[in-house]
């Protein structure tokens, strides 16, 4: 098994340079997937570092850190938007009603009530089905196809050579394949 990163309440002077050299180059390519600036994902990242050993007292022991750093990254993501979304402010002159009309009137149909409800019971199927498969194989195959990222970057955080990481996926992609009707 790969190396992990642990988390601990003690007074650790290389945590900070550990959670660096582990996780720095998968968040960065997390953030930059969603937001396309260089200097925001930078900014987001050391937020993520400074939550994480900013709130370690209070932590104890986290065995198993990538998913935790992951569950901050996404919370930094979520408070960004509501941020940006609160001091956004745009003059109604320079809004093309037409566009907007078109696009409410898309995401509305594709995001109906009963499409999201369809949609969230599917994914909440194929989620626990992946339980089945153990641990290991459906948080990488969620990292891969939920969180889309690379091979190289997974195998990088759980120790593993990109080459098992695909195993991993194929492995996850057939059961569902099978599971859903879509494989033999």
């Amino acid at each position: 098994m790969g190396p992990r990163t642990r988390i601990t309440s003690e007074e650790d002077p290389g945590l900070a340079a550990r959670l660096d050299a582990r996780f720095r180059r998968p968040l960065m390519s997390y953030f930059l997937r969603r937001m396309r600036d260089h200097a925001e994902a930078e900014d987001l990242t050391q937020q993520v570092f400074l939550r994480l050993l900013a709130g370690r007292n209070g932590l104890g022991d986290i065995e198993h850190a990538e998913g935790f750093v992951f569950t901050v990254a996404a919370n930094l993501l979520r408070d960004r938007s509501r941020r940006a979304s609160r001091h956004y402010e745009r003059p109604l002159d320079t809004i093309d009603l037409d566009l907007v009309g078109e696009v409410v009137a898309d995401a509305v149909e594709a995001r109906s009530p009963e499409r999201v409800l369809l949609g969230r019971e599917s994914l909440a199927g194929a989620l626990k089905a992946l339980d089945r498969l153990g641990a290991k194989t459906r948080d990488i195959f969620i990292l891969h196809r939920l969180e889309n990222l690379k091979h190289r970057e997974i195998a990088e955080l759980y120790g593993l050579s990109a080459s098992s990481v695909e195993k991993h996926v194929i492995k996850a992609t057939l059961f569902l394949a099978r599971r859903y009707g879509g494989g033999s």
